[in-house]
């Protein structure tokens, strides 16, 4: 080959791995505000022992979420992210909680989450009781949040994800973000692994959710393993709190 030719697919290599670089994100500057919400005293001590696993302050700052948002999340569990959410949005701000599968009775919330609603700490936490393809919120968000749950959604009854993305979509406001943290699972393998391995093909997820018109604006890395081996279920044995996890951030275009 020669020389000049060389030179031409050398810049076309370093072309490429910098738009490589600058899709695949690292560790995010972390503001201050974040910070704060992560040393706020009145989170519980069950939840500051999983920052370091869940690397929390990476993800909100991936996320983008800032003072003032209002926030729609799904699937918040007993409340991990909730809480730093409602920190970080402050006063000005809102978390609202709508639910994916049929709403639950108020007596079969997790005591966790009521807790949560319940403290005057979390004032801007909402837990509305409506099933979010019902309700359907029309350009009411700054940003959707779910995090580990979107392999779950694949497998809530009487749901289509279509549908369900279509619905997230609405809801935001032009220019809004949806950000979906979950467990990798094998390349390739789709959706095969959502009720066994409770882990998803990350390429899945992104291919779903663009065909609701979002745009993918970035992929995190801080939250990669490539020691997991994407065999085993990641509440079970050593893989349990470290598994492979993807951080994608989409947004709704301003048009």
């Amino acid at each position: 080959m020669r020389r000049k030719e060389l030179l031409v697919v050398v810049a076309s290599l370093l072309v490429q791995l910098g738009a490589s670089c600058a899709n695949a994100a690292g560790p995010p500057t972390v503001p201050s505000y974040v910070t704060a919400a992560i040393a706020d005293p009145a989170r519980p001590a069950a939840d500051t022992e999983r920052d370091a696993a869940r690397k929390a302050a990476e993800t909100l700052a991936f996320a983008g979420v800032k003072p003032g948002d209002q926030v729609l999340e799904l699937g918040p569990g007993r409340g991990y992210f909730t809480r730093l959410l409602s920190a970080v949005v402050g006063a000005q701000g809102k978390v609202t909680i709508y639910t994916v599968s049929a709403p639950p009775k108020p007596e079969a919330l997790p005591p966790q989450l009521t807790a949560i609603t319940a403290d005057p700490h979390y004032a801007n936490v909402n837990l509305a009781l409506q099933r979010l393809i019902e309700v359907r919120p029309s350009s009411t968000f700054n940003l959707v949040w779910t995090t580990q749950n979107y392999h779950d959604f694949h497998n809530v009854p009487d749901i289509d994800m279509a549908t369900l993305n279509r619905a997230i979509f609405e809801s935001l406001k032009p220019g809004g973000l949806y950000i979906v943290v979950d467990h990798a699972a094998e390349a390739g393998s789709g959706a095969r692994d959502t009720k066994t391995l409770h882990r998803i093909d990350w390429e899945t997820v992104i291919n779903e959710v663009r065909a609701a018109g979002f745009e993918l604006v970035e992929e995190g890395s801080f939250l990669r393993n490539s020691g997991d081996p994407h065999t085993d279920k990641v509440f079970e044995g050593p893989i349990q709190g470290h598994t492979d996890q993807f951080a994608l951030k989409f947004r709704k275009p301003m048009k």
